[in-house]
């Protein structure tokens, strides 16, 4: 939800490693808008997905991108493998799901662990 962050590390030499799993929507809003308000999508879609390789890079920070399933691996291990800040982008399906989730209103003991 910020970026100020990747500067931070990036300034500091951090080698944190950031992974996006990008569906090209704000993706847990979206999860619940499908699982908890029958699909009634409002406003989660994001016609205009940064590439956060550029944005990355633009930080002074490695940007790898995974836009198919074989490409994980070697984007994880070599993401992984760098001592510098790293972004990874991994682009999944739109309807990818993300668990352990919480309900509305529920209690954190209470998870959804799958669909």
């Amino acid at each position: 939800m910020n970026i100020q962050e990747l500067a931070t590390a990036v300034n500091y030499n951090l080698p944190v490693k950031i992974v996006i799993l990008n569906n090209g929507f704000l993706g847990m809003v979206r999860q619940w808008q499908e699982f908890f308000y029958e699909k009634r999508y409002s406003h989660s879609n994001i016609r205009n997905v940064p590439d956060f390789v550029k944005l990355a890079e633009a930080y002074d920070a490695v940007g790898l991108r995974a836009t198919r399933p074989e490409e994980v691996e070697a984007t994880l291990r070599k993401g992984l493998d760098t001592n510098r800040t790293v972004v990874m982008d991994f682009h999944v399906e739109p309807e990818e799901g993300v668990y352990p989730m919480v309900s509305p209103g529920a209690a954190l003991t209470d998870m959804v662990l799958r669909k």
